[in-house]
């Protein structure tokens, strides 16, 4: 059930997943306590229990907190762009550069897609994010700008163009420039757009 909370339980909570989400990015999951995330907050083990039911239930609020905000930041750099292609294009960028100041999170994304007992929920909010996606390339695809397609799997093809950069170039300190989102912008927008010439050069 959800606590009602004031504003500096709400402040202790946010302080509590901020704390575990970077320690289960450092340490991994197993290996950090309850222990370690309340002695690093200075709260004793009954706030935690007052906040979270377990660690799993932490795990996983870490988890949904940290797709709903690389959401957010995309939608905040999409804003109200009328081309769909350049929506795509803005929301690549997004995502990236967000990662890119949330490395952390990277981490627990890796880890939710080992865990049997998180890769559902982590694939779940994939399918928020490809569902949101879909939305701008059926859009362009019915206005012309891009070529026919299934839009749902475009989409998850662009996240995981954009997700295995992620992890290669962001997955560790010093490996970003502007010029991976450059290639991810070029490589997804690419692969979307040839779509019909390459259509047209092999029914020839």
């Amino acid at each position: 059930m959800e606590r009602r909370l004031t504003s500096r339980g709400a402040e202790r909570r946010r302080q509590l997943l901020a704390t575990a989400g970077r320690r289960f990015a450092e340490h991994g999951y197993h290996t950090t306590s309850v222990a370690e995330i309340v002695h690093e907050v200075g709260v004793g083990k009954g706030v935690f229990y007052w906040y979270f039911e377990s660690k799993e239930q932490l795990f996983l609020e870490v988890l949904a907190q940290a797709q709903a905000e690389l959401r957010r930041a995309q939608e905040a750099e999409v804003g109200d762009e009328v081309d769909p292609v350049r929506r795509i294009e803005r929301g690549i960028r997004g995502a990236l550069t967000w990662l890119e100041a949330n490395r952390d999170v990277l981490a627990v994304f890796q880890l939710a897609a080992t865990d049997v007992r998180f890769v559902g929920a982590l694939r779940a909010g994939e399918e928020i994010m490809a569902a949101e996606l879909a939305g701008h390339l059926k859009d362009g695809i019915v206005s012309g700008r891009i070529p026919d397609g299934d839009p749902l799997v475009l989409a998850h093809a662009v996240l995981g163009a954009v997700e295995a950069l992620a992890h290669t170039f962001l997955g560790r300190e010093g490996a970003w420039d502007e010029g991976v989102a450059d290639t991810a912008v070029a490589f997804c927008l690419g692969g979307i757009l040839a779509t019909r010439r390459r259509g047209a050069s092999g029914s020839s």
